[in-house]
């Protein structure tokens, strides 16, 4: 991202998609679960999107600067650019960046209101009407002329809704989850801190929760 370049703090899952897909070099690449985990990781820590399109290029500059016998495995996973990326954040945390200039939000109120409209409906069709009670009672009149603090409130809601799946999961589903994630971060552990480790499991294990119960996210972030 050029100096200066305004930055659209909703488009951050987007941004790093595309950027992770280029720099790898090919045309398509599915975004995994655990790919989709790290990135509300990095969110919700509050990784500037800056520092995460740098710690990628720099992890593949460092990964094609190896002998071509060395990359023999191609790279699948963002989870390979995890440290890069703790790198990139620390250094940027440390020189203190000027703020960016702020884009305005990719989608309009009505695309708000039809985001709030759908969920609701899905909530209530799974018997979650309390949830979805608390959805439709958000002002997005009001709201949407702060988004940021409409983004705070629908986390707020989704972290009680989550908190009540983790309640009624069962143990043999809790450790599917794991075993899931341990297959899939088999080649990417050392490239990790505990620290990051315990937050990717912790969105993983609730976005399995989520899909296993069909239930939306209501994070602006997936409008």
């Amino acid at each position: 991202m050029p100096d200066g370049a305004p930055e659209n703090y909703f488009n951050y899952f987007t941004e790093i998609e595309e950027h992770f897909r280029v720099a790898r070099g090919t045309g398509l690449f599915l975004v995994s679960p655990l790919d989709w985990a790290l990135i509300e990781a990095w969110k919700n820590s509050g990784v500037p999107l800056e520092a995460v399109l740098r710690g990628i290029d720099d992890a593949f500059e460092k990964w094609r600067a190896k002998p071509a016998k060395a990359r023999v495995q191609k790279v699948n996973s963002l989870a390979f650019c995890a440290q890069a990326v703790a790198v990139e954040a620390q250094a940027m945390a440390e020189n203190a960046p000027r703020p960016r200039k702020v884009a305005p939000p990719p989608f309009s109120i009505e695309d708000v209101r039809e985001f709030f409209k759908k969920n609701a409906a899905a909530l209530r069709r799974a018997g979650l009407g309390e949830v979805a009670a608390s959805i439709e009672a958000l002002d997005v009149n009001e709201l949407y002329g702060d988004l940021e603090q409409l983004e705070q409130r629908l986390t707020a809601i989704e972290e009680k809704m989550i908190a009540g799946l983790r309640l009624a999961a069962s143990d043999e589903a809790l450790f599917e989850a794991r075993k899931a994630l341990d297959r899939e971060l088999k080649l990417y552990r050392s490239k990790m801190t505990a620290e990051q480790l315990a937050r990717l499991e912790k969105q993983f294990l609730e976005r399995k929760l989520l899909e296993a119960a069909g239930l939306p996210r209501l994070s602006l972030f997936y409008l």
